[in-house]
């Protein structure tokens, strides 16, 4: 005895409360303690398609789900191999900063990649040369700072928002080389000495790593620059994406970013990835890195499919981090009325899909045949060019499809 039996019963459930049974009649009522909202919000891990099978680990992590580090000047939250452990090559940070809020001069052992959500900042960096680099981002542009580069960020007039990808997913922000943690740790003898100047200009230093602080709304751009005597950066560490054209095909479209358009981002590629109503993300996999996902807006399903039997599928949303390990096929499909946009990013200096509808039709079609034992309905429909998004008339994705 557990006790559930003592609680009040309704004589049935109310239709609007999903419940873990399928068209086939497999499964059935759940009279325990649920969060219903969660059950709502994961309609494909609470009825799985009859074709999931074996044992695949959780590939799916909300940020809803972090806890929040709150600051004067901003917040940040991250998902790392502690909150979803199968995530080892990447590791993401949502950050926020206020008018004015500073993610004070720090430095990473890691690369630091970063897509601009909300606002407009501002980021300076400083290379091991001397060559300095300020630029001002918004909505939709990249940076990236390679390892050891010294750099900040601080909010603008409207403030900011933007997600931070590293390529290690052990990373933690909260574990970075600060520049007031290092003056904390350091005698102020040695500061004087390092720097030519009386141990009472060290009197006001800060106790300890500041992280996030509230400043000033900064200047004009112009107003900032600092002249370095040996000039700027040889390549930007910025990258405006939704300015990139993006490749348009059937259902959506899609834009790639790696080191071939981008050239400082040698360890971090991406793709930008538009899904509209009905369509997909072609099934798919990639041969050279795992890849970490963060969705935008809408809402999605992924199928992993992991060998030997094995397959999961799980429901995504705005603000969810999804995982597919190194070749696992899979698909995303927007299971919502709006438009579905999430990165796709890898731990690589170039993005790389194998297309499995590309593939069929590139191989001898005898081959496929006998294989599959399909017929030309479906040798006659495969497709030589790749198209990352497909969406066919008359054959878009229907909430109750393949339960």
């Amino acid at each position: 005895m557990n006790g559930l039996d003592k609680l009040p019963r309704s004589p049935s459930s109310p239709p609007s409360i999903p419940q873990p049974i399928r068209s086939d009649g497999a499964g059935g009522v759940d009279k325990g303690p649920r969060d219903v909202m969660r059950d709502l919000q994961n309609p494909d891990m609470l009825v799985p398609p009859a074709t999931d099978a074996g044992l695949v680990p959780n590939l799916r992590y909300s940020f809803s789900d972090t806890s929040m580090h709150l600051n004067q000047g901003g917040w940040s939250r991250e998902i790392t191999v502690r909150e979803l452990p199968i995530a080892t090559t990447l590791a993401g940070v949502n950050m926020s900063l206020t008018p004015g809020g500073v993610r004070e001069l720090h430095w990473h052992q890691q690369a630091e990649w970063s897509y601009m959500l909300l606002g407009h900042a501002r980021i300076t960096a400083v290379d091991q040369n001397g060559r300095n680099f300020i630029a001002d981002v918004g909505p939709g542009d990249l940076w990236y700072f390679p390892p050891g580069i010294p750099h900040s960020i601080q909010g603008l007039q409207d403030g900011c928002e933007f997600l931070l990808v590293f390529d290690d997913g052990h990373f933690s922000d909260l574990n970075t080389f600060s520049i007031s943690d290092w003056f904390a740790h350091t005698p102020r003898e040695v500061l004087s000495a390092n720097f030519g100047v009386p141990e009472d200009a060290f009197q006001h230093l800060p106790s300890g790593q500041v992280y996030i602080y509230q400043g000033k709304v900064p200047g004009p751009i112009d107003t900032q620059k600092v002249q370095s005597p040996y000039g700027t950066v040889p390549q930007s560490f910025k990258h405006s994406l939704l300015a990139q054209p993006p490749l348009q095909i059937p259902g959506g479209s899609v834009r790639i970013v790696d080191s071939t358009n981008f050239p400082v981002s040698k360890t971090i590629a991406a793709a930008l990835v538009e899904i509209q109503p009905g369509a997909m993300r072609e099934m798919h996999w990639h041969p050279n890195n795992d890849e970490w996902q963060y969705y935008l807006t809408g809402q999605g399903r992924m199928t992993v499919f992991a060998a030997s039997g094995a397959a999961r599928t799980f429901d995504y949303r705005a603000g969810d981090v999804g995982y597919v390990p190194f070749a696992f096929g899979h698909y995303v499909q927007n299971t919502g009325t709006e438009t579905l946009w999430y990165l796709e990013v890898f731990k690589s200096d170039r993005f790389q899909d194998v297309s499995l509808n590309q593939w069929m039709a590139l191989s001898p079609t005898e081959l496929v045949r006998s294989n599959l034992n399909v017929g030309p309905e479906l040798l006659r429909a495969l497709r030589k060019e790749k198209w990352p998004v497909v969406q066919y008339p008359g054959f878009a994705y229907g909430p109750k499809s393949g339960r």
